[in-house]
């Protein structure tokens, strides 16, 4: 099976975009979910990378279940709960 990382990757970035266009625009609820996404879908980037599946979308979740390897700060889950409760 192909790595899809890369696709993924690409797509949060896109979505990354549109956050931040969402707010300068002022439609704030659309910022919040665009930046959501975009942080689902780089953790998964990161899952499939590693060559895992990661399902669910609670950023926080998907990045305590990346490898060893992949591990972030705990400040990155500070944020990842922010995220998830919006």
């Amino acid at each position: 099976m192909p790595n899809r990382s890369g696709d993924w990757l690409a797509q949060a970035k896109r979505d990354l975009e549109q956050a931040r266009d969402s707010k300068k625009a002022g439609r704030h609820e659309w910022a919040c979910f665009a930046a959501h996404q975009a942080a689902e879908k780089a953790v998964k980037a990161l899952h499939l990378y590693h060559g895992q599946e990661a399902w669910g979308h609670l950023v926080r979740k998907l990045i305590e279940e990346l490898p060893e390897a992949a591990r972030m700060p705990e400040a990155f889950l500070d944020k990842a709960r922010v995220l998830d409760s919006h």
